[in-house]
Parts: C-alpha cells; sequence; structure tokens
C-alpha cells in the first residue's frame, strides 16, 4: 500500500516537473519535493529490507534451535539404547 502511495505521489510530482514552470523558484520547489519524495522511498526500501534481514536471522535461528534439539533428542535416544544394552549383558 505504502510503495502504491509513493509511486501514485512520485507520478503526480513527475507530471508536475513535465508541465515546465515560469521561474526558477517553481523549479526548485518541485525539484525538491521529488527529492524528498525519493528520500522517502530509499527509506521504505531500507525498511523492508532489515525486515527480510531480521526474519532471515530468526529462520536461521530457529533452525539451529531444532537441530540442537534434534540432537539431544538422538543422545537420549542413544543412552536408553546403551542402557538397554547393559541390562540384557547383566542378565
Amino acid at each position: 500500500m505504502k510503495k502504491l502511495l509513493i509511486v501514485a505521489a512520485s507520478a503526480s510530482l513527475f507530471s508536475l516537473a513535465a508541465c515546465g514552470h515560469e521561474t526558477p523558484a517553481a523549479d526548485n520547489v518541485v525539484a525538491n519535493a521529488e527529492n524528498t519524495a525519493d528520500v522517502l522511498e530509499n527509506q521504505g526500501d531500507m525498511i523492508e529490507a532489515n525486515a527480510a534481514n531480521a526474519a532471515d536471522a530468526i529462520k536461521d535461528s530457529a533452525a539451529n534451535t531444532a537441530a540442537a534439539l534434534d540432537n539431544k533428542a538422538d543422545a537420549v535416544k542413544a543412552t536408553a539404547e546403551n542402557k538397554a544394552d547393559a541390562m540384557d549383558k547383566a542378565h
């Protein structure tokens, strides 16, 4: 939704710029607005990139935690097997 708003705002600014103004001051107003719109769009892109990076980090952390738990489960099973084997040998 935000990208659509930014695109719409940018399109309207570009159409204003295409009109050509009579004074340099008016051209500066349009140029400043375009620069501000570019900055806002870049900030939005950075926020999206940061969110994607955070999601990737969480996903990696969850995968590492899951792998550690799988290893612990394997260790519990191995310990049980070893204990059962020792019990069988004792009889």
